[in-house]
């Protein structure tokens, strides 16, 4: 256990330095690749009612998240047979895999860049790499207002959830996490042909962040102080706000970043076609500019790497010490 401290922090750090360099092929593709085969394979095998689609995404979870912990774990067992060391190089490339901090900034930044030559379409597909909304309409501020969003929003499941499981279980139950939260991402929607099958992973996918959201919030309410944002309009918000979302943890960190922001987030958006109605989040104690994007950026590094104190620190007592 007390290697997996050390491998988390160390795959952290390689995070941060390296981010998601593109080429190198990517345990969470190979997630998404189990679960698309299985959906395929399991839509033949159950019938196409409701009942028959809740119960293949029932039982396309189960064996999804048995696969993605038990593939890592005996990895880590062979790993540990032969050296500890080769077991703590490969979780900590496991841990950095397993993060997201880098690359959600690089991905959000990216907009950002965009925003600022003035060219709108640029500035949607980038945006459309990084949310699930509809981007083909909307304009420089609500371009602006999607990206602070996604980053608010994955500062949560990007992130600190991420690094609480992996505090707690290492990577084998890091990639339990991400192959819940993957699942979602993949089928978590409400309009056909997903509405059915994806009712189970969508609510596990609920069920896992409860805890890990709100945690998140509280922390990033906690790096809102050390940079000196407005953290009493922060918890106001939060208080107030977290809560005006479909899903029960969604706006936890939306409505922090919002108060710490002075920003209005949320409203309503298209997806796939169809125009979903959503409360706003926050209030507009000053247009939304895109100088926010690089601001949530720093709202998500300091989160990020307070995070990663508190949860170490934690195991190191619980354990003893090193």
């Amino acid at each position: 256990m007390k290697w997996s401290v050390l491998a988390l922090v160390i795959g952290f750090c390689i995070d941060l330095i390296l981010g998601d360099p593109h080429g190198i092929p990517h345990p969470v593709v190979l997630i998404g690749r189990l679960i698309s085969f299985l959906e395929r394979t399991l839509r033949k095998l159950f019938p196409k009612t409701a009942v028959g689609e809740n119960l293949a995404g029932g039982v396309l979870w189960v064996l999804v998240a048995a696969v993605s912990t038990a593939v890592p774990l005996a990895l880590l067992w062979l790993c540990q047979s032969i050296s500890p060391w080769l077991r703590l190089a490969v979780e900590s490339l496991m841990c950095w895999q397993i993060l997201a901090t880098k690359s959600l900034k690089d991905e959000s930044m990216k907009v950002y860049a965009a925003l600022k030559t003035g060219d709108i379409q640029k500035s949607r597909h980038a945006v459309s790499m990084i949310v699930g909304r509809d981007t083909a309409e909307l304009d420089a501020a609500a371009v602006t207002r999607a990206a602070v969003e996604t980053v608010a929003e994955n500062t949560s499941d990007g992130i600190v959830a991420p690094l609480l499981f992996l505090a707690i279980g290492g990577a084998p139950l890091g990639f339990f996490y991400k192959a819940v939260n993957t699942m979602d991402s993949m089928l978590g929607y409400v309009e056909m042909p997903y509405k059915n099958i994806g009712l189970i992973p969508a609510k596990m996918d609920d069920v896992m962040n409860f805890i890990p959201a709100r945690l998140s919030a509280l922390l990033m309410l906690a790096a809102g102080w050390i940079l000196k944002l407005d953290v009493k309009n922060g918890w106001k918000i939060f208080r107030r706000d977290r809560f005006n979302h479909a899903s029960p943890n969604s706006a936890q960190t939306e409505s922090v970043c919002a108060g710490l922001l002075g920003l209005r987030l949320a409203g309503d958006a298209w997806y796939h076609g169809v125009l979903h109605r959503k409360k706003f989040i926050g209030d507009e104690l000053r247009p939304i500019e895109f100088g926010d994007i690089p601001r949530s950026c720093r709202l998500l590094y300091a989160t990020a790497i307070l995070s990663l104190i508190v949860f170490t620190g934690v195991k190191i007592f619980i354990l003893g010490g090193f």
